[in-house]
């Protein structure tokens, strides 16, 4: 007896769902040293993190009490650029100002 192999078609719907994450947000950290002078923090501020100069100033006071405060908050490549640009402008003035970039 020979055997017959019935195949069958299976048709199934699938429905493929793309999840969209939003992009991790990373803080920038301003540092305190006992070299970098205000008016330096404060030029970054508004210049480089675009902030109002009272904003900036509060942010500047917030670092030199506390030892480090939020300079802003960016995509990775965004908080890397501003990192990047405010720690060669520092260098060029002989500043030792430090940032750095963490999650948020």
């Amino acid at each position: 007896m020979d055997k017959y192999i019935m195949e069958t078609n299976i048709v199934t719907k699938q429905k493929d769902e793309v999840k969209i994450k939003k992009p991790k947000n990373y803080k920038v950290v301003m540092y305190n040293d006992d070299y970098t002078t205000m008016e330096f923090v404060i030029n970054i501020l508004v210049n480089v993190f675009n902030k109002k100069l009272v904003e900036a100033e509060k942010i500047m006071i917030d670092v030199h009490k506390r030892g480090k405060g939020v300079a802003g908050i960016y995509s990775y490549d965004i908080a890397i650029t501003k990192v990047s640009t405010a720690m060669s402008m520092a260098k060029e003035d002989g500043f030792p100002f430090k940032l750095t970039v963490e999650e948020a």
